[in-house]
């Protein structure tokens, strides 16, 4: 059984999503081991209590981002984590963070990567005056919204589009590409060549 840590900040829909891929048979062999927030009233711990699953809160404020990590890592490896899913989790992590789990945390962005890293994306979007949006997974290292990407969605900028309506429209495929990009990258079947993921071929 592969076992999921996931890390949150707010109400962790995207978390959701994955214990619904699970619980629906479409990650098989895959079990969420622990929910960590860095906010202790981070709405998303809450919903992971009624699942039945660790909810941790490892509060961050005040506090060294070396000596937060390391707290945060000590759990992961605690709970026998294999993968790591950053699910709305708004704190950069730290080198040594990224090297605890080589090529095993995942993160999802809500635009297509390398377009509009960082925050407040489906504005940037909207001000360029681009046609597509969507989501990205990734791997992540030692950059903002920099890693290998494994898996992206596309959905079309309407010319009627405010930054929340086309939230709410990448939201939707967020929560369909996770899991598919979770899946793909459990079954092991794919190498990175530099910054691409590529899978093996099926024989």
């Amino acid at each position: 059984m592969q076992r999921i840590g996931i890390l949150l900040s707010g109400r962790g829909s995207n978390f959701i999503a994955i214990a619904d891929a699970i619980r629906d048979g479409r990650l098989p062999g895959a079990e969420i081991a622990v929910v960590l927030s860095n906010l202790p009233d981070a709405a998303g711990l809450d919903a992971a209590r009624k699942l039945g699953l660790p909810a941790i809160a490892i509060p961050s404020a005040g506090r060294k981002r070396a000596e937060h990590d390391a707290e945060m890592i000590a759990a992961l490896h605690q709970h026998h984590v294999d993968l790591v899913c950053l699910a709305g989790y708004m704190r950069i992590i730290s080198p040594q963070f990224v090297c605890a789990f080589p090529n095993r945390i995942l993160n999802i962005h809500p635009s297509l990567l390398p377009a509009f890293p960082g925050l407040e994306v489906q504005a940037q979007a909207l001000v360029y005056g681009a046609k597509f949006a969507g989501c990205t997974v990734h791997f992540v290292d030692e950059a903002v919204d920099h890693g290998a990407i494994i898996l992206q969605r596309v959905v079309p900028v309407l010319d009627e589009d405010t930054a929340e309506s086309l939230s709410a429209r990448i939201l939707v495929e967020e929560h369909i590409a996770y899991p598919q990009a979770i899946a793909r990258v459990l079954s092991g079947e794919y190498h990175l060549s530099g910054r691409r993921y590529l899978r093996y071929a099926k024989q």
